[in-house]
């Protein structure tokens, strides 16, 4: 089983730029997000990855490609790894959605994981879709490196999952916020029930 999991944001596509709310909306990347794909390649060789994978989210696709193509490695697409359902926000600005619903939008910044986006998924759904999703690929993994190309926001719920790390604005890109960010495997994924879990025992 690998040892370390490189987490990549997926680069930018125009819905990022604008400040729209994508979630699993099918959008490719912009010249910036092109930009950043290349970026995070340059990153990605000092890890020197054994395999990479990628969600099916085409901007996460477009990303994995660019970086296949630097490092001279074949993205394997996991089903099952689409982003944040956001239901009926997505398409909207988040300005949008903080004046016609202010209550929610203060609730959804404060505490994500108690809102339900209007025909959308919970945090804790993504979480549990996700994890069965990473464990069974980490299972038949026989390599000591594995990188991960996720669309945001789900990159930062995995690496909530995995480190700990808070998932801040779900509807924002994070300005500091790294786009390949390597996650030892002998950490904990976390659950919404405070129930950690060693991915190490998994096998």
């Amino acid at each position: 089983m690998a040892d370390t999991l490189v987490v990549i944001r997926a680069g930018a596509t125009d819905y990022e730029t604008q400040g729209r709310i994508r979630g699993t909306l099918e959008v490719p990347l912009c010249e910036q997000g092109i930009e950043e794909a290349e970026q995070s390649a340059q990153q990605l060789a000092t890890f020197a990855p054994d395999a990479l994978a990628t969600s099916h989210d085409i901007a996460a696709r477009e990303t994995a490609r660019i970086i296949g193509r630097r490092l001279g490695m074949e993205p394997k697409s996991l089903a099952g790894l689409a982003n944040l359902d956001l239901g009926l926000w997505q398409g909207s600005h988040a300005d949008e959605i903080r004046a016609r619903q202010p209550r929610l939008h203060r609730q959804w910044r404060c505490n994500p994981w108690t809102v339900t986006p209007p025909e959308g998924e919970t945090l804790d759904a993504a979480c549990r879709r996700v994890e069965s999703v990473i464990e069974r690929f980490l299972r038949r993994s026989f390599t000591q490196t594995v990188a991960l190309v996720l669309p945001g926001p789900l990159d930062r719920v995995v690496r909530w999952m995995a480190m700990g790390q808070p998932v801040g604005d779900l509807w924002r890109r994070a300005p500091h916020d790294p786009a390949v960010l390597a996650v030892p495997l002998e950490g904990q994924w976390r659950t919404v029930a405070g129930q950690p879990r060693h991915l190490t025992s998994v096998g």
